[in-house]
């Protein structure tokens, strides 16, 4: 037959102590895991909306080339003032 002994109320207060401990670092393990995850669903957003705003720009680039190609093609070379929209055709002769 086994021995059995009775803890003080000291061992039990000290035990409730060590329960309780545990309890509080799981809860905020928990904590810090879902906290990790909503971090990482927002970096996951903020990379969506950079490789969305990337093609945007690239798109804006292109547009831009297009418009100017475009300018270009009906004015011949040359420069936009773009405070009074006048469109300066470059002097393209040649000094013989």
């Amino acid at each position: 037959m086994s021995k059995e002994t009775k803890f003080t109320d000291e061992e039990l207060s000290k035990l409730k102590e060590v329960q309780v401990k545990y309890i509080e670092v799981q809860n905020t393990l928990g904590q810090t895991a879902v906290q990790k995850l909503r971090l990482a669903q927002q970096i996951n957003s903020l990379n969506d909306l950079e490789e969305k705003l990337a093609k945007e720009f690239k798109d804006t680039q292109i547009a831009e080339q297009q418009f100017l190609q475009t300018i270009t093609d009906k004015y011949g070379q040359g420069s936009l003032d773009p405070q009074t929209g006048v469109y300066t055709v470059a002097d393209t002769k040649t000094d013989e």
